[in-house]
């Protein structure tokens, strides 16, 4: 996964491989003088990593990450940080039934197509386990911009939602059950169907939504690189993702045009907030919530019928260790690339004020 990068000026280039040695990243552009909160990073590691409850991947990795630049006596010096995570616990073995097998809505094929070689064990350069690094990236942009908040939370897997408005959920609850749902009980409806679909060899998918508070008004740049549209692309660069709506998204396509204006009140807030806190490309300073869709994991522990190199068509069974819903370890993968969005634009914008 070598030369992988996000951003503008706060930078991530990721590298290494899921079953080789390590995984790591680099990151530019974090201003020198930040006092580094290492517990931070790690707590946001340990919401993401595999092996955490019983209805994700069983997995073991610590995820124990080793800063090896950029930063002096817990402070950022400003040259590039350099960090790594060791791989403690791969099976290649699990993966060998796909050696010569493309798993149905996977990228083996076209990875295969695209490099003429493909790492399948446990994906290479399409595995989940890149996004560890995108995480220690996440934690410390938070870090960077300390008054803003993003919560992101679990709001539905399969077809159980969350029938409330994030104004009535308290987000200090998200992380009180595997499912990452402030809700317990919805969260309780969702873990049990996890479970069902785990126990039958298939899998789910779900959304999740996330809610960024005290955006300053002005961040963002006209036409190409909105706001909005860098946080879609960042959403829809995770593993997965299959779909990224901000504010009243497709239902605000049904609405008239006098129900969907945010009108404003005297000191520039909206009375509603359908815009979903960005006009123009711009925020507003109003809250800035979307939801991300993600497809039910593409491996089951069932039979399915494969192509193979030699252009047939097998039926093969899957085996190994895998989710049968992505969606509650994501939830820190989402808050860390929204971080990272707001980290770079919060730099562009103070650029724009020199």
């Amino acid at each position: 996964m070598a030369g992988n990068s996000f951003g503008t000026l706060f930078k991530l280039t990721s590298f290494g491989e899921s079953h080789g040695e390590a995984i790591g990243g680099i990151i530019e552009g974090c201003p020198a003088g930040l006092k580094v909160n290492f517990d931070a990073i790690q707590n946001e590691l340990d919401r993401r990593k595999p092996g955490q409850s019983a209805i994700v991947t069983q997995r073991k990795e610590s995820d124990l990450v080793q800063f090896l630049s950029g930063i002096f006596e817990g402070q950022t010096t400003g040259t590039p940080i350099g960090f790594t995570m060791a791989n403690t616990n791969q099976k290649s073995e699990d993966y060998s039934h796909i050696k010569d097998n493309f798993r149905p809505s996977h990228a083996d094929y076209v990875y295969e197509q695209k490099y003429g070689v493909r790492d399948y064990r446990g994906g290479g350069r399409s595995s989940a386990r890149e996004t560890a690094a995108r995480v220690v990236a996440g934690a410390l942009a938070k870090q960077m911009i300390p008054n803003v908040k993003i919560n992101a939370f679990v709001s539905s897997v399969g077809d159980i939602f969350i029938d409330k408005p994030y104004q009535a959920l308290d987000f200090s609850k998200t992380d009180s059950n595997p499912v990452r749902c402030p809700d317990a009980a919805t969260a309780e409806k969702m873990e049990t169907l996890i479970r069902e679909v785990r126990a039958q060899g298939d899998t789910v998918g779900g959304t999740i939504t996330c809610v960024i508070q005290n955006v300053p008004i002005g961040w963002g740049e006209p036409v190409f690189d909105k706001l909005h549209a860098q946080l879609g692309k960042a959403m829809l660069s995770i593993n997965a993702v299959k779909g990224f709506e901000y504010g009243s998204g497709f239902c605000g396509a049904r609405m008239k045009g006098s129900q969907h204006n945010d009108l404003q009140n005297s000191d520039g807030t909206t009375k509603s907030n359908l815009s979903g806190g960005i006009q123009g490309g711009i925020s507003n300073g109003m809250d800035i919530y979307f939801r991300v869709a993600f497809k039910p994991v593409a491996t089951l522990i069932q039979k399915q019928p494969m192509l193979n190199r030699e252009g047939e068509i097998t039926e093969v069974q899957g085996k190994g260790r895998h989710d049968p819903c992505v969606v509650p370890r994501a939830v820190p993968i989402v808050e860390a690339m929204a971080a990272m969005v707001l980290a770079d634009f919060y730099l562009l914008q103070k650029t724009n004020q020199l």
